[in-house]
């Protein structure tokens, strides 16, 4: 992970049954709420973000609402889910997270 940005005032636990959505995400999970990302980190939790600009090549799919892949509000935007990854739209591609 690129940044190490803690996510303060976090009081919920995240984990199977706790009510977010779990995204498998490199060699963790991480849980939707409050609009973005987290991970678990220690006694913490960390916003998920990689800060890295990946394009996914040869995406032949558009995005949007009835696409049938399950939608992440993240920031400013919505990545969907999709080929094991989350794809942001970027320009005129998606980017790979």
């Amino acid at each position: 992970m690129a940044t190490h940005t803690q996510h303060t005032g976090h009081d919920h636990v995240h984990g199977e049954g706790c009510g977010h959505v779990a995204i498998p995400h490199q060699d963790h999970i991480d849980y939707v709420h409050d609009g973005h990302l987290h991970r678990a980190h220690g006694d913490h939790y960390d916003e998920c973000e990689n800060g890295e600009h990946t394009t996914h090549e040869q995406h032949d799919h558009v995005h949007g609402e009835g696409c049938g892949h399950v939608s992440v509000p993240h920031g400013d935007h919505v990545d969907y889910l999709h080929d094991g990854c989350r794809h942001a739209p970027h320009g005129d591609h998606y980017d790979e997270h």
